[in-house]
């Protein structure tokens, strides 16, 4: 629907990405009107209170929104009312060539990997979608030339249905946002979703190493033979392959052709050396140049709050990980400080995350510091494994007391697997408060 002037629409959500839409709808002439779950917005101007047995040309849904038992989401289902996601609207604008990046962990920094390297290649470029600028409030300035890369997340997907990429890349599906989607199955369905709405003769992206993926592909063996064709399929591993992306003796290769060392990867983490063989992978189904690709790669540098390195002190490397919103981020987090004792804190609001996953893994951590709401409850799963715990009620006494005990060549690793919502406005949020913990009355070195 483009023609929009004199149309009823309503966006539910007030966000970032609701007001991109509003935005749109604004320059077409649409009658909008806006709703929310949070009432503190009940005052905007063209709120609507109450949404129930009214009926409009369209409704735009963000991706805040949860959709499973949502009974407004119902209601305008059953009444038969069109509904469309963001990320279908603002794909409905969009000119150009479009990659989509989704997996449960990395998105944002492969994104803005891929996004550098596009740059370094002299291409018009946009990096936008989870990453933080809605992929509305981009489309409408996007013109053929232009590559676009969007950050997908399973929120964006849920209420998705004509998104339709031309390079779809999966950097890995683990168990997270149980809480949003009732079961790891849907949530697992969801990420998958973006192979299902590739364009005819797009391309993929997919990790080799990851059991899910690979499961997910022998389930659909219909989708397999038909729109899975090799020549359109490319699989990366941090193991050797007969063709794709991969890793042997250290190097990095795409096919025959060596890239890179991966000791010249400053990106930390098993986690991190994935997203860079994916980035390596979709450039190459591109043709940039191996030099370029590697010269983006080597001058990157990680997005705060994701195993960001705030300094060292009195010999005690502290690190900022508050991204880590689940188990496999925690892990990697660990592996990629395996060589040095690590005082981890977790905590925050649980996602429905297991963690007797975690810590039946027997992990070599120095001591466990857990915070927050679900601080006492991890704590207690924690000993059941034997490990050295301390419970605090708020992250900054859990920051205070791991700064006490921490000791020369240690680190002091915050990696929560939690929400940050209990306490904070965000992760990154937590993030900015345990920086400023650590720093305070110290110089960073």
């Amino acid at each position: 629907m483009k023609s929009f002037k004199g149309k009823k629409v309503l966006i539910y959500g007030i966000g970032d990405s609701g007001r991109a839409v509003c935005k749109i709808l604004h320059e077409y002439g649409a009658c909008i009107n806006v709703y929310d779950d949070n009432e503190e917005y009940c005052n905007d101007f063209y709120y609507e209170r109450n949404p129930f047995n009214k009926k409009y040309d369209l409704i735009v849904i963000s991706p805040g929104v949860k959709i499973l038992g949502n009974k407004l989401v119902e209601y305008f289902i059953l009444s038969g009312q069109k509904i469309i996601s963001e990320l279908d609207f603002g794909y409905s604008f969009l000119s150009g060539s479009l990659i989509a990046i989704t997996g449960t962990n990395g998105k944002t920094t492969t994104s803005m990997l891929m996004g550098r390297v596009l740059k370094f290649a002299n291409k018009k470029t946009n990096v936008c979608g989870n990453i933080g600028l809605p992929l509305s409030s981009i489309s409408l300035s996007t013109k053929k030339e232009n590559i676009t890369v969007c950050e997908v997340s399973n929120f964006q997907l849920e209420s998705s249905k004509i998104f339709s990429p031309d390079i779809a890349c999966i950097l890995n599906i683990t168990q997270d946002h149980i809480d949003r989607h009732g079961s790891f199955d849907e949530y697992k369905n969801t990420k998958f979703k973006l192979l299902e709405m590739l364009k005819r003769k797009g391309k993929m992206v997919l990790n080799f190493d990851d059991e899910n993926i690979l499961s997910y592909l022998d389930k659909n063996k219909k989708l397999k033979n038909n729109l899975f064709l090799s020549k359109n399929m490319l699989f990366f591993s941090k193991k050797p392959l007969k063709n794709g992306v991969y890793v042997f003796d250290n190097e990095i290769y795409f096919n025959n052709t060596k890239i890179m060392n991966i000791n010249e990867i400053s990106l930390k983490g098993d986690k991190n050396l994935e997203n860079v063989l994916a980035v390596i992978g979709i450039s190459c189904l591109l043709k940039i140049d191996i030099d370029t690709i590697k010269k983006a790669i080597l001058s990157f540098k990680v997005a705060s709050h994701r195993l960001e390195e705030v300094g060292e002190i009195s010999g005690v490397l502290y690190v900022d990980d508050s991204k880590a919103t689940n188990i496999d981020c925690i892990e990697n987090a660990i592996s990629a400080y395996k060589n040095r004792p690590i005082n981890l804190l977790l905590g925050g609001r649980n996602k429905n995350c297991d963690f007797s996953i975690l810590f039946q893994k027997k992990y070599n951590l120095k001591n466990i510091i857990c915070f927050g709401e679900s601080g006492n409850d991890i704590g207690i799963i924690a000993q059941s494994f034997n490990y050295k715990v301390c419970v605090k009620n708020t992250m900054k006494d859990a920051v205070y007391f791991a700064k006490k005990i921490a000791e020369k060549n240690d680190v002091v690793l915050l990696s929560p697997g939690c929400a940050s919502f209990d306490e904070f406005e965000s992760y990154a949020h937590r993030g900015d408060v345990f920086k400023n913990l650590i720093l305070e009355n110290n110089e960073k070195k």
